[in-house]
């Protein structure tokens, strides 16, 4: 695409705002889109610099280093993100740059990657690296950060109450788009490319959602049987209650619960299209909220998918390195306590809960399963690997579900089984 001064103000003006961090990126980026209105080759521009800036944000601030300016201005970070990463040379860029800009970019262009800090190399803020060193290795440290710095891929889920993988496989291939099943889940769907499907017929006709591989295959670990009583405690706008919903084949009970009025209200034209008549979204207050309590000891199966850091998406959500922090990974660790303890009073004797997180964190994961199984002794732990075998899923993995991009291409998930075994 050809960079003109119009195109590069339009970037800037929107790297100013996401930079702040302090809204979500793609809240950003939705806000500055209803405030210009500007064509589609524009927004594509903006979109993909603005994600690639905040990708790579650790090296290229580095890079705006290598001058006396030394800022990591807006502009900068643009000029240097497109010289490095986006493809384009000094050449295109010369008609816009001002005065030792393009000697700087001559050795932003030249900067030996390997040769710097892990953080800087991995993209991982030094917060994130000290959290992991305990548990991983170097090498595999920058592994997880390389496989990071991809974007995503987009995956669906097909709801097998309207149809089945092969059926809605077969009508995406058939419009050329670049389609495969998911190695492990068998109802997911894999698109190489990133169109839009919200205007889609099967998506209107709710034959399939999005949905990333790892989600699904948190459904798959709890494995809720027709007639069950089950509760999705942390429901959000119910992307795993849908699924639950069709593993059940709409029958038994379903609770979708969120302390979140407007995350329950994003379920509803979901739960709409979807064809399911066995959930009940409600509203909590808490984790300790009445219905908890009337419930207790009544309940089949929970899924615990409990609030986190969400630093397991950041291929998806890059800028959530800069906006969590060591503090707010504390905060939440009481959250996660809470909320898995509360959570495991609903359920009757043999019966499931599954915790789970988008975070790659010990301490989010790990460590709170440990701590719950030292002060419940009527629950045991049941390896993740031994349930994806009984659902007749190939997928090695010992006591816990640990999925990371570099080495399953989902999202970085973990879940726990655990089972009530006393009373």
């Amino acid at each position: 695409m050809l960079l003109t001064e119009y195109r590069l103000d339009l970037v800037v003006q929107a790297l100013r705002s996401a930079l702040k961090m302090e809204h979500p990126a793609d809240a950003v980026l939705r806000h500055f889109f209803q405030a210009e209105r500007i064509g589609s080759n524009e927004r594509a521009l903006v979109a993909e610099t603005l994600f690639g800036v905040l990708r790579h944000r650790l090296l290229l601030e580095h890079s705006c280093t290598l001058d006396d300016k030394g800022q990591a201005t807006a502009r900068r970070m643009a000029l240097a993100y497109w010289v490095r990463f986006g493809g384009y040379n000094l050449r295109e860029l010369e008609p816009l740059l001002k005065a030792k800009e393009a000697e700087w970019l001559g050795k932003v262009k030249g900067v030996a990657g390997e040769a710097l800090p892990l953080s800087i190399q991995a993209e991982l803020p030094d917060w994130i690296v000290d959290k992991l060193r305990p548990h991983h290795s170097e090498a595999d440290i920058l592994a997880l950060g390389l496989a990071m710095q991809q974007p995503a891929p987009l995956d669906l889920r097909v709801n097998t109450m309207l149809a089945n993988r092969n059926e809605v496989l077969q009508a995406l291939q058939s419009e050329g788009l670049n389609a495969q099943a998911t190695p492990w889940s068998p109802v997911g769907i894999r698109l190489k490319d990133k169109p839009a499907l919200n205007r889609h017929a099967l998506f209107l006709t709710g034959k399939f959602e999005v949905q990333d591989e790892g989600s699904q295959l948190l459904g798959l670990l709890l494995a809720p049987k027709r007639n069950d009583m089950v509760v999705d405690f942390c429901a959000g706008a119910g992307g795993k209650t849908l699924m639950l919903g069709a593993l059940m084949n709409s029958q038994g009970r379903l609770y979708a619960w969120d302390i979140s009025e407007k995350r329950l209200a994003n379920l509803k034209p979901r739960l709409k299209r979807s064809g399911l008549s066995n959930v009940q979204p409600q509203l909590i207050a808490h984790e300790n909220d009445s219905k908890v309590k009337r419930l207790a000891g009544k309940i089949d199966r929970v899924l615990v998918d409990a609030p986190c850091s969400g630093l397991g998406t950041l291929r998806r959500n890059p800028d959530l390195k800069f906006r969590q922090s060591a503090q707010s990974v504390a905060e939440l660790n009481e959250k996660q306590a809470a909320i898995l303890s509360s959570a495991a009073r609903l359920l009757k004797q043999g019966g499931r809960l599954v915790y789970a997180t988008c975070s790659v964190l010990h301490e989010e994961n790990q460590a709170i399963v440990e701590a719950f199984l030292a002060t419940h002794p009527s629950f045991t732990l049941v390896p993740a690997g031994e349930v994806l075998r009984q659902q007749h899923i190939d997928l090695a993995m010992g006591d816990y579900l640990q999925l990371t991009p570099q080495l399953h291409g989902t999202d970085g998930f973990f879940a726990a089984v655990l089972e009530r075994t006393g009373t």
